[in-house]
């Protein structure tokens, strides 16, 4: 198996090696640009570059237009035109012998040229690739795994990723391609080929403000990740085995009284001794799309589980990734290839685990709540530990989020503590308390010169670091050979050493000495007041407390966090359940200064750090900067939280939570909900859920317009045959792209999943 590096990296290395100027001359330019459109550079993690028309476009960039815009782009060497509508995403490719347009989502109209070319032509996107050789064709990639190729002149041919399949299409004619490996020719009607988008009118209304250059990350972090009034949470107390681990554990809290944020609510469903689960489909890693091979057996004996992940990943040219599997040279990714071991379940005398860590809950999830480590899996793998006991009226807990952090200055760790008087008394007693010690340690830094990849022109070369004008070769600076230097390295076309007005990017931010901690800790108390066969009802109260230490790079430009602290209180705490097929939670929160509930949350690994780079200034902001970046420390609201979780008829569940906290100036409202339907009575469905997040917002109800603090998602599992089940996971989340504006991040997951008795 030959050793592959990233593809845009190894055309690189070669082009260098054969005094080829592959990378660095453009291969296209973009004619035209209207309303919304963006670049990504090669190496650059956002799109944070206004497309122009005359823009020059390299290998390995990629072009976005949004709900509002076009493009036109042609390239040089054969004159061959794509253009891009609306609401449209890809990145072009070239190596040696092809030329690739890697198409994550939207619509594209090809017009490629026969002549002068010393390419083969496709289209790729993550289940299909269509091979051109001369043709004019139309491209829509569906997010939801949905591909369509209509003819206009010419043949080319569609082939399925997943089931290897084939088609020609010609004119009139088209392929539609799906995830679960169907390809079907068909007729096109006219109708069916897209309108040329410079044929349709853009809302003129939309333009002015679209237009303009991006807004900073600051700007949108403050209002979407929550200014000072935006301070609320997730979800009910409920039992969410049923919810995927990710999101169903940001609607779940303890049932008990509190002790280890599970649902007590009864036995867990027997695990089959051995299942398999085999995983098709795409991800991307550092910055590359590749197709995905993935065996996922899982082991169940006695009270011990043993959950593994062998992935291979695949590039476009066929080439495995060898990162993943380099263990003589890094036997930590053995660590990686396990994705649990278990040993009891948490209402035993003892138990661990080790590996993914989901729905992780202390107490009544004030601090922490929902927490997983699995949010950016696959492309970032954590590994973390969870142990505890019960011994009589007393239990403990102990949480590690990534062990691997450890090397970088810690990680998130918890730890809870609780105690019940008597059975005769049964009175809860709990303290919690999660800290990191620095939040920065999440940050990946590939070649370990303490730059984080996220600012590193260079995240492979340990001695490289800064690349103002995006050309490949480094800025001067110290501890570099000068003949190395980048002779022009602000890229105005006129030599450093001649020009007076050489403006380089500042010197990005370094890991090296630099640390942002956050600690909290709380207490609760829980007392069940009656129980019976109808109705059980109880009470608590949960004091939290965060604090933040001050902290500042040696620049005091990079990092300036003051320092922060905050109290939270709930006060009374209702919890009620009616029959046990309806639970229902109700308290009264009182903030005073920075304090936000649960600030450990699901997508705490996603906003634990935000970067901005704005012309030669970089900035870092923790999370809580985020939160409270136009506020004082001086700010208290209160307001009401609700839960609810309804067995329907044993047909179905729904769970859901409302919350509304109001201050002098604002009122944010908080809702999350979840639909679990019962399959054991529906033929050939085994599972079947949907789930929809949205918190600390003005309406959360507004569907249409979805914030950073959306999550919504469904799963679906079809039986293909006994112990063959066909499972389809869907997610969506919103992240800043770096430039102020919103993002979606879609991930479909489409798995094989075999159970042996």
């Amino acid at each position: 198996m030959r050793k592959n590096l990233a593809p845009y990296y190894v055309v690189f290395v070669l082009s260098i090696i054969n005094g080829s100027r592959l990378f660095a001359e453009p291969i296209a330019h973009i004619m035209k640009a209207e309303g919304i459109v963006y670049l990504k550079r090669l190496g650059m993690d956002t799109f944070s570059e206004v497309a122009e028309a005359g823009n020059a476009l390299n290998n390995g960039d990629a072009i976005k237009v949004g709900e509002y815009g076009y493009a036109a782009v042609i390239f040089i060497d054969d004159r061959s035109v794509i253009k891009i509508k609306n609401d449209s995403q890809f990145e072009f490719m070239d190596t040696k012998n092809t030329r690739s347009l890697n198409i994550e989502f939207g619509t594209v109209l090809n017009k490629i040229e026969s002549e002068n070319r010393s390419r083969s032509f496709r289209i790729q996107t993550p289940v299909s690739v269509a091979s051109v050789k001369g043709t004019e064709f139309a491209a829509m990639v569906d997010p939801i795994g949905v591909d369509q190729f209509i003819g206009k002149e010419g043949q080319f041919e569609v082939m399925n990723t997943i089931s290897g399949e084939t088609v020609n299409v010609g004119p009139g004619q088209k392929a539609v391609s799906n995830t679960t490996g169907n390809l079907m020719q068909a007729p096109a009607a006219p109708n069916e080929y897209p309108q040329d988008p410079e044929t349709e009118p853009l809302r003129d209304e939309q333009l002015p403000s679209e237009r303009e250059s991006p807004k900073p990350s600051s700007e949108s972090t403050g209002q979407q990740q929550g200014t000072p009034s935006q301070l609320e949470e997730t979800g009910p107390n409920t039992d969410t085995s049923s919810l995927p681990s990710e999101e169903g554990a940001e609607l779940s809290q303890s049932t008990s009284s509190g002790s280890s944020g599970e649902s007590g609510s009864g036995p867990s469903i027997p695990k089959k001794p051995f299942s398999m689960g085999l995983g098709i489909g795409s991800a991307t890693m550092d910055g590359v799309l590749y197709n995905q091979l993935a065996l996922r057996p899982e082991i169940n004996l006695w009270k011990i589980g043993i959950g593994l992940d062998l992935v291979v990943y695949i590039d476009n040219e066929g080439n495995i990734r060898t990162e993943e599997w380099d263990i003589e040279n890094d036997p930590s990714l053995l660590l990686d290839k396990v994705l649990y071991i278990r040993y009891g379940e948490k209402s035993d005398p003892l138990w661990v685990k080790y590996g993914s860590i989901e729905g992780m809950t202390l107490g009544y999830g004030g601090l922490m709540q929902g927490y997983s480590n699995m949010m950016e899996f696959p492309s970032v793998r954590r590994v973390g530990v969870n142990t505890g006991f019960n011994i009589g009226p007393i239990g403990g807990e102990l949480f590690l989020a990534n062990i691997k952090d450890y090397s970088r200055g810690g990680t998130l760790l918890g730890l809870r503590a609780n105690y019940t008087v008597s059975e005769d008394f049964p009175l809860s007693l709990g303290v919690n308390f999660v800290t990191d010690a620095n939040m920065f340690s999440g940050l990946k830094d590939r070649d370990d010169d303490s730059y984080p990849d996220i600012f590193d022109d260079f995240p492979d070369s340990s001695g490289l670091w800064n690349d103002t004008d995006g050309d490949f070769f480094p800025d001067p600076h110290e501890g570099l050979d000068s003949s190395s230097w980048d002779i022009d390295a602000d890229g105005d076309n006129i030599v450093d050493t001649v020009d007076d007005n050489v403006v380089l990017k500042a010197t990005p931010f370094s890991l090296q000495g630099n640390k942002a901690g956050v600690s909290g800790w709380s207490v609760d108390i829980g007392y069940p007041v009656f129980s019976n066969n109808i109705i059980d009802l109880s009470i608590y109260t949960e004091f939290n407390s965060l604090s933040f230490p001050a902290s500042v790079s040696e620049d005091s430009i990079t990092f300036n966090r003051p320092e922060r602290s905050g109290t939270g209180l709930s006060l009374p705490g209702i919890r009620s359940s009616l029959f046990g097929l309806l639970h229902v939670s109700l308290e009264y929160r009182i903030i005073n200064g920075s304090y936000i509930p649960q600030f450990f949350d699901q997508a705490y690994d996603l906003n634990r750090v935000v970067s901005l780079s704005k012309g030669t200034e970089t900035t870092i902001w923790t999370k809580d900067m985020s939160v409270f970046a136009d506020s004082s420390n001086e700010w208290s609201s209160s307001g009401l939280f609700g839960s609810a979780n309804m067995n329907l008829l044993n047909l179905a569940n729904f769970i859901s939570s409302y919350a509304r906290m109001v201050n002098d100036t604002d009122t944010l409202n908080s809702f999350n909900a979840a639909l679990t339907l019962n399959t054991d009575n529906i033929p050939k469905l085994t599972s079947a859920m949907a789930y929809y997040q949205r918190n600390n917002d003005d309406n959360p109800f507004d569907f249409e317009n979805p914030s950073e603090n959306t999550v919504m998602g469904y799963k679906v599992g079809y039986e293909l045959s006994k112990g063959v089940s066909l499972i389809w996971e869907y997610r969506e989340f919103y992240r800043d792209d770096g430039t102020g504006n919103l993002v979606p991040v879609k991930q479909t997951t489409i798995e094989t999943a075999f159970s042996f008795f």
